[in-house]
């Protein structure tokens, strides 16, 4: 098992496109958790995503009560990146069968989601700044947990 990584209902394509592409880099499945802000397709992932989209394993999911109970029928820990959390992803410990979560680039996620979720994170930032990128939040925190985990070293 690895670490994967969840969009929740992601609102810009190219971040999408990007993250899909970070996957298919890392080996690390990638979760759509629907609905999108956009029209969900190759065609509208292309630009960011390039020819990688062939080369990620990325999974559907309709919608947020059916990728929790997916998860949690397959035991998988969620972890979810958050500027609301207390917890430093780096000071977090990370295990194989994490599934690490991004929220919406416009909302986060709503609290009954953040509540759902095993662990909530933040990046540790300057105080008079909102957030980063989710694509490059996401990097930071999954690189993170694939070194915790070992996983870098099943790359070339």
């Amino acid at each position: 098992m690895t670490v994967d990584l969840a969009l929740y209902q992601p609102d810009i394509a190219q971040n999408t496109g990007t993250l899909l592409r970070l996957g298919a880099c890392l080996g690390v499945v990638v979760h759509v958790i629907h609905p999108t802000g956009f029209p969900f397709s190759r065609q509208s992932l292309r630009r960011a995503g390039l020819d990688y989209l062939d080369h990620v394993e990325f999974i559907e999911h309709v919608s947020f009560t059916a990728f929790d109970a997916w998860r949690r029928e397959a035991g998988r820990r969620l972890v979810l990146l958050t500027t609301k959390a207390s917890d430093s992803t780096y000071r977090a410990a990370y295990a194989e069968n994490d599934i690490l979560m991004t929220g919406r680039e416009s909302a986060g996620v709503p609290d009954a989601v953040a509540q759902a979720a095993d662990l909530r994170v933040r990046i540790p930032m300057r105080q008079d700044m909102r957030s980063l990128n989710v694509a490059i939040a996401a990097t930071l925190v999954l690189g993170e947990a694939l070194r915790q985990t070992g996983q870098f070293e099943t790359l070339a």
